[in-house]
């Protein structure tokens, strides 16, 4: 009986499918590297909320490590690392490999965008004494939960005379913040019996920046007044030059381990960013890889990619013919022959809404990082779904190296679903396929991610990378 019960379980392991927690399969020393990596990335996310911040991010990073920014026609050779920046809203980097360019480059690509308020051209407005702002949020969210949370105010303004003007007001301790009020519950009956995506709409995404009046003016306005007069002497800037800003509201919160076990973190902004922060440092440690390594953290994902800084735009092409070019290549050739990790999240399973998943068809918090063979929604629409061989190639590859990984979808079929940038870049004619963090709480303004799934990811583009 125990032979037949030992060759069962050979069995077992040998034909089916195990998906482990990944803290049964590391050691201590191994959770505690994972831990370490993390702490860079808390940090990274305390710094970076915005894409511009990124990019700034980014640049400082890759400089301090032999990165220079690249000019089309520079006599590269294998080892040089350069980077271009595109618009401060995007940016491309590449380590150039020992073999030829026209066996093709590993490509990595994250964005950088996350859901978030924006401030609308003609933000500023005064009602009742109140000084607010009017917003048109942007990427998809859950409109509710934008209300009652103190948020600040990250981006530029451009001034009449195009002076360039960085704002950031509610990050230091000693800084305000802003506020989207809603109602108290003894009011909010009506409100209350409406569907959960019509309690609060866009319209209603009013953020509040003040209430006290210009202290020479009793008229009507002497409010917003104040407000202007205030923002004139801090930057310089009047009503006007709200036409040509960028400014985009967001959480105040710091990122911050979470559980008893600190085991977690959560922070606004882990869509994308805790797939773009652990590409960008597996570029920055990739010193002589064999094949062209080229990273890009792109902008525009969150609202479909078009515009010049999203993947829709012609940068990331342009950037490698570039390349391909002084490497003695060209740009289709180069393109076709690539390989490219979409680095993006997936939903991870939580037990408090189970009903949304199918369970053999998620992915979990600490299971590793996933691997997703296809997103879209329906009948896969708006996917790449990378062939067999591909999947097959990266399983081969996340197996011979220890990486734990898992596979995933977004939400049972006829559910939902999502897509990333994977499409964009397969239409290259590059083998394509999406691998990133398991999320809890997705686009909410608090997200939660594994701090093990987080490493794993990071581990999995440094292999991808020097393979």
């Amino acid at each position: 009986m125990e032979e037949k019960n030992e060759a069962v379980k050979e069995l077992k392991e040998k034909l089916l499918l195990k998906r482990k927690n990944a803290l049964h399969n590391l050691t201590d020393e191994e959770v505690a590297e994972c831990d370490r990596f993390c702490e860079g990335y808390i940090d990274f996310m305390n710094k970076a909320k915005i894409e511009r911040e990124v990019v700034a991010y980014s640049i400082d990073l890759l400089k301090k490590n032999g990165f220079v920014e690249y000019q089309k026609g520079m006599k590269l050779k294998a080892g040089d690392k350069i980077y271009r920046n595109n618009r401060d809203k995007a940016i491309l980097m590449a380590v150039v490999g020992t073999a030829p360019i026209a066996e093709g480059v590993r490509l990595c690509a994250a964005h950088i965008d996350s859901p978030r308020l924006d401030l609308k051209q003609n933000p500023l407005y005064e009602d009742n004494e109140l000084a607010l702002f009017k917003t048109h949020y942007y990427g998809g969210i859950k409109k509710y939960q934008w209300t009652t949370i103190p948020l600040a105010l990250h981006g530029v303004v451009v001034k009449a005379d195009g002076t360039r003007i960085t704002v950031t007001i509610g990050e230091d301790d000693n800084d305000p913040v802003f506020c989207v009020t809603d109602l108290l519950p003894h009011l909010a009956t009506a409100q209350m019996t409406k569907p959960l995506a019509k309690g609060i709409t866009g319209e209603q995404l009013n953020i509040l920046i003040g209430s006290r009046p210009f202290k020479d003016d009793e008229e009507s306005g002497s409010v917003k007044l104040n407000i202007m007069n205030i923002l004139f002497e801090k930057y310089g800037i009047t009503e006007a030059d709200f036409i040509s800003s960028e400014l985009e509201a967001v959480p105040a919160f710091k990122a911050k381990d979470v559980g008893f076990d600190r085991s977690m973190i959560g922070a606004y902004g882990h869509d994308d960013k805790v797939c773009a922060y652990p590409a960008l440092v597996a570029t920055v440690d990739c010193n002589a890889p064999t094949h062209t390594v080229v990273t890009v953290l792109t902008d525009k994902e969150e609202t479909g990619s078009d515009g010049n800084t999203g993947l829709c735009s012609a940068y990331l092409e342009y950037f490698i013919a570039d390349i391909a070019e002084d490497l003695g290549s060209d740009g289709r050739t180069v393109l076709s022959a690539s390989e490219c990790l979409s680095a993006d999240v997936n939903a991870a399973f939580d037990p408090t809404f189970p009903e949304v998943n199918e369970r053999n068809n998620c992915a979990y918090i600490n299971k590793g990082v996933c691997v997703t063979k296809y997103t879209g929604a329906r009948g896969k629409a708006g996917t790449s779904d990378a062939s067999a061989e591909f999947t097959g190639r990266i399983r081969r590859l996340m197996d011979k190296n220890n990486v734990i990984w898992q596979t995933g979808e977004l939400g049972k079929v006829d559910e939902g679903g999502g897509g990333t940038v994977a499409a964009y870049i397969a239409n290259l004619n590059v083998d394509t396929i999406d691998l990133g963090v398991p999320v809890l709480s997705m686009h909410a303004p608090y997200e939660i991610v594994s701090k093990v799934d987080t490493y794993m990811a990071y581990k999995a583009f440094k292999v991808f990378c020097e393979d």
